[in-house]
């Protein structure tokens, strides 16, 4: 069953491919809809972009929280239960889709898609970078074009019909559930939970850089959320200590010292990372700094580097076992 019609909004035409069920439901704000998708661009072959269901999982957007392919929130609003429907789209609608496209394929990926421990958006990354990552993106955002999105409306739930995630959260609520996290985060190290204890600081941590986004960078807002955030990404370092995740605790505190670098914290738990994978000048110089900053760290700090002196003796005489004989 094929209906083509010419939508309200300008560059947007409706092609009804599958009919669905009852009325359209109303997406009030705080609505979750859950449904498949698959791009594709206007050439002959109608080549596919990305497909939902090849990935194995249906998108799912709440109206009204900023989502950045605005548009998909209008092609919904005019789909029932089970339709499906293909809507073209001129280049107004799709120019920020290849963003769009790339925090879903590290959604699938399994990778982190808000690159929470990086101080710049998406896009001042990708002109940082000059790319995205994928090659049909990067050549997408230099030529943007006009898509075909084939829609499959599968669910809506009213704000009160579900259990809303943080990523579903205003950013009201977002600021309520941050200390919760924390608390839940602290706990569950105590316990010695490590990895349960990193979800709960990184949920936190997101949910305030989705906030921080929409402050002014440096001013006294957006610095009580940086402060906030810096410590829980500390805490999230210290649970990536005890797992043994050296070298990503190295880039997180270098992150946080190279746009604050009065915290001490920071270069305490780098000095420790460093330790641990024998990087002797760069750990004395960051507990060096550690006295500099907190005098009162001194015992903490002597501690630290006689583990660091007897670990580079027994790494030295290991060396000197292992070249023994060769020359």
């Amino acid at each position: 069953m094929e209906d083509t019609l010419l939508l309200g909004s300008e560059g947007i035409r409706k092609t009804i491919l599958h009919g669905g069920t009852g009325d359209i439901p109303k997406l009030i704000t705080g609505a979750k809809v859950t449904f498949h998708f698959r791009t594709q661009l206007c050439d002959d072959d109608r080549t596919v972009i990305d497909d939902s269901k090849v990935a194995g999982t249906p998108m799912e957007i709440v109206i009204g929280n900023m989502f950045k392919l605005d548009v998909w929130e209008t092609l919904l609003a005019s789909m029932r239960i089970g339709e499906v429907a293909e809507f073209w789209c001129d280049t107004i609608h799709t120019g920020v889709y290849p963003l769009v496209s790339k925090s879903m394929r590290r959604i699938t990926e399994g990778k982190d898609p808000v690159d929470w421990h990086i101080h710049t958006c998406g896009m001042a990354n990708m002109f940082a970078y000059h790319s995205l990552g994928y090659d049909d993106l990067d050549e997408l955002m230099k030529e943007p074009k006009p898509l075909y999105f084939v829609l499959e409306l599968l669910r809506v739930q009213q704000p009160s019909e579900y259990n809303r995630e943080s990523w579903a959260l205003s950013d009201e609520e977002r600021l309520k559930v941050v200390p919760v996290l924390h608390g839940q985060g602290n706990k569950l190290y105590k316990q010695g939970h490590y990895q349960e204890a990193t979800q709960k600081y990184k949920e936190a941590i997101i949910c305030i850089k989705n906030v921080q986004t929409k402050k002014k960078a440096w001013e006294v807002q957006w610095l009580k959320l940086e402060k906030m955030a810096n410590t829980l990404t500390l805490n999230y370092c210290q649970c990536l200590l005890r797992m043994e995740e050296y070298y990503e605790v190295i880039e997180h505190t270098s992150d946080i010292i190279n746009q604050h670098p009065g915290v001490v914290k920071a270069f305490y738990l780098r000095g420790k990372a460093h330790l641990e994978v024998w990087n002797e000048a760069e750990a004395q110089q960051d507990f060096s700094r550690v006295l500099d900053l907190d005098p009162s760290m001194k015992k903490a700090v002597k501690k630290n580097l006689a583990v660091l002196t007897m670990r580079m003796e027994e790494k030295n005489q290991e060396d000197r076992d292992t070249y023994k004989g060769m020359f």
